[in-house]
């Protein structure tokens, strides 16, 4: 399905991907917050709102016939990096939960803030549904 790209002599990534070659119809999320259906923040928790962001990309997947095996990259958005690496391992259980143990190419950047401003993280997706 999806290739990952890993330089031989490269230490081992942990839970995500240096690069992954796919061929097929793409499919690209907007970035997308840890608010519910009705546009909602139902927890100021990182976790939470994690857990909500993976779930909204799961969704917008589905509409397009996409499940969490196709994405090949995640873009994260995070407006406290402390708070992301203190919140990691409940993070990593959220992601697992959600997503499973499917780890695309990922980056995480720090910023000063999001529109939304109760919204801790905003993550963009690809992913690719082989031909």
């Amino acid at each position: 399905m999806h290739e990952q790209l890993h330089p031989a002599n490269w230490k081992r990534a942990v839970g995500y991907a240096n690069g992954i070659a796919a061929r097929g119809r793409m499919i690209f999320t907007g970035g997308l917050v840890g608010w519910d259906a009705d546009q909602q923040f139902q927890t100021d928790d990182f976790a939470g709102q994690v857990r909500q962001v993976l779930e909204n990309i799961i969704a917008v997947l589905a509409e397009a016939g996409a499940g969490p095996e196709h994405l090949v990259r995640l873009t994260w958005y995070v407006t406290d990096k402390q708070e992301y690496l203190a919140a990691l391992r409940e993070v990593g259980t959220a992601y697992r939960d959600v997503i499973g143990r499917h780890f695309p190419a990922m980056a995480l950047v720090q910023v000063a803030g999001l529109v939304e401003d109760r919204a801790k993280v905003e993550i963009e997706a690809t992913a690719v549904v082989p031909d």
